[in-house]
């Protein structure tokens, strides 16, 4: 149990080519460069031309924050990405991923002993979203709710990303199904500025987490929850980008 305790998570490994990349940020005061944004080229979900670019950010114009909901199992389970927008014209998307190597797959339950690796994919969202619009078989679901969040609680939500992505590429970590996944990553970076996020058994069965960031106010509450989750529906869209 020591030995298995202390194995530790590395970053040199025989990756597949969609995770080999890691991304890493210079900051300049107010500008965050982020290199290695993932940018793949697709003609099917497993053929694909990997690209990836520099791009500087302006922390001012960072005025808004999506959550991103993929639904492939039915309404129980979600993989979660976060979306930054700069003025509704510059869009990095996160996403909180097992790190696999060449012709590994993902299982559920190795996904608790240290089998993989946890990588934060740095993408835009034609990429990230697309992927999974257009490209899986089957098709899944995705969804874009907007965050109401003050800038300065957004901008302290996208340095927590960008603190975690620079101290990944020296110190790896593992993920875990269950302690260290795309949700409660999440609501951890949430915490970690003061924000009001708790671990529930919405955040555990991540499909649920749309709606209990409805329930703490964090989303357009003018309307039902089930008229904005259908307003949010965005694989038409996504199709004719």
């Amino acid at each position: 149990a020591v030995w298995w305790l202390a194995l530790p998570a590395a970053n040199g490994r025989n990756w597949q080519p969609d995770v080999a990349e890691l991304p890493y940020e210079s900051i300049q005061g107010d500008r965050v460069t982020i290199h290695n944004i993932r940018s793949l080229q697709y003609r099917t979900e497993t053929d694909y031309e990997v690209r990836h670019y520099d791009k500087t950010f302006d922390l001012n114009r960072l005025d808004a924050v999506d959550l991103l909901a993929v639904y492939w199992m039915g309404d129980a389970i979600a993989h979660v990405m976060i979306s930054f927008g700069f003025q509704e014209k510059d869009f990095v998307a996160f996403s909180i991923e097992t790190r696999k190597e060449q012709g590994e797959g993902y299982s559920t339950l190795k996904g608790f002993f240290k089998q993989y690796e946890l990588t934060y994919v740095v993408g835009d969202e034609r990429d990230l979203v697309r992927v999974r619009t257009d490209y899986r078989n089957p098709p899944e679901d995705v969804y874009l709710y907007r965050l109401k969040m003050s800038p300065e609680s957004a901008r302290k939500f996208f340095m927590e990303y960008i603190r975690q992505i620079n101290s990944m590429k020296e110190t790896p970590e593992w993920y875990n199904t269950l302690t260290t996944n795309c949700t409660t990553n999440v609501v951890r970076h949430v915490r970690a500025f003061g924000g009001q996020a708790k671990y529930t058994w919405e955040v555990l069965l991540s499909g649920y987490a749309p709606q209990y960031v409805y329930e703490l106010g964090a989303l357009d509450a003018t309307i039902s929850f089930e008229e904005l989750r259908k307003r949010s529906y965005i694989n038409p869209k996504a199709r004719t980008i």
